[in-house]
């Protein structure tokens, strides 16, 4: 009776391993499509990745925030130049050029704010085209994709293999389908947050940038570029965690345990989610916009 056995072991093996081998082969092959997804999302300027929603914030920013940013220049300005008058000797000790001096940093605010816009964008533009040229590298390497010799490889290591181990095998490679499945959702969220992100902060943007050049109040706008520089630069990161990620998946290999290397990339997937998380406050702790 043994030969019946055996007859259901390889019956089994036969159904089993070409449903492993597509399951795998589908995973390495999408991480190549997530590298090339997350390279065109990230590497779009706010005005790229949604037209319709870069015209209403900048609309708002002219029409609604601009008129309060120039209130709050006025009120900086003014305590400017009565800082300036009062701290020197009661008043006793005055010279015209102080008055030079209020009047060159009075225009190089206005000049500040009414070019606020096109100073946000810039930041963006250039770490944009520094996302781009990352982009343009990791993409450029080798693909993730299984070859034919890998696959026959994996193919001999699964004949080995008994019943249950084909079934565990079975049950990591399902689980990895859903791990990039996550990958990808957490891309989304990740992507369209900083995004959203982006929108909302450079919509008040004339009014941190009206106290740039106040003593008391300079802080502000201070920190507010340091913001802008956190979250233009953060596309850098999710393209350089995305190249750890890719890298480490392409430099796996199949010649020992598959279940190892199989828990390994599984590993890789849910340390990516993690990461990518972490981006927006690591950026931030790069440039301390707190």
């Amino acid at each position: 009776m043994s030969w019946i056995g055996d007859a259901l072991t390889e019956w089994i093996q036969d159904l089993m391993i070409p449903g492993i081998l597509s399951n795998i082969k589908e995973i390495y092959g999408a991480a190549d499509q997530q590298v090339a997804d997350i390279s065109i999302q990230v590497g779009k300027t706010p005005q790229a990745w949604n037209n319709g929603i870069y015209n209403m914030i900048r609309n708002l920013s002219d029409t609604v925030i601009l008129p309060i940013a120039g209130a709050v220049l006025a009120f900086c300005m003014t305590l400017e130049l009565i800082q300036m008058v009062t701290e020197k000797n009661n008043m006793q000790d005055i010279e015209p050029w102080m008055f030079v001096k209020w009047v060159f940093r009075a225009a190089a605010a206005i000049l500040i704010v009414s070019n606020t816009w096109t100073i946000a964008m810039g930041i963006f533009d250039a770490a944009q085209s520094v996302v781009n040229s990352a982009s343009g590298i990791i993409t450029g390497g080798s693909s993730s994709d299984l070859s034919m010799t890998d696959l026959a490889q994996i193919y001999l290591h699964l004949k080995e293999l008994g019943v249950g181990e084909l079934i565990g095998v079975w049950i990591e490679t399902m689980l990895l389908k859903f791990a990039g499945s996550a990958v990808s959702v957490v891309i989304l969220i990740v992507i369209y947050g900083r995004m959203i992100e982006i929108y909302l902060v450079t919509s008040i943007a004339p009014i941190p940038m009206a106290t740039m050049l106040n003593k008391s109040w300079g802080s502000v706008g201070q920190n507010y570029l340091r913001s802008l520089l956190a979250l233009a630069f953060q596309g850098f990161m999710i393209i350089v965690c995305v190249g750890i990620y890719y890298t480490l998946i392409k430099t796996l290999s199949f010649d020992e345990d598959i279940m190892k290397t199989l828990f390994t990339t599984l590993c890789y997937s849910v340390l990516l989610c993690y990461i990518l998380f972490k981006t927006g406050a690591l950026a931030k702790s790069v440039f301390n916009a707190h």
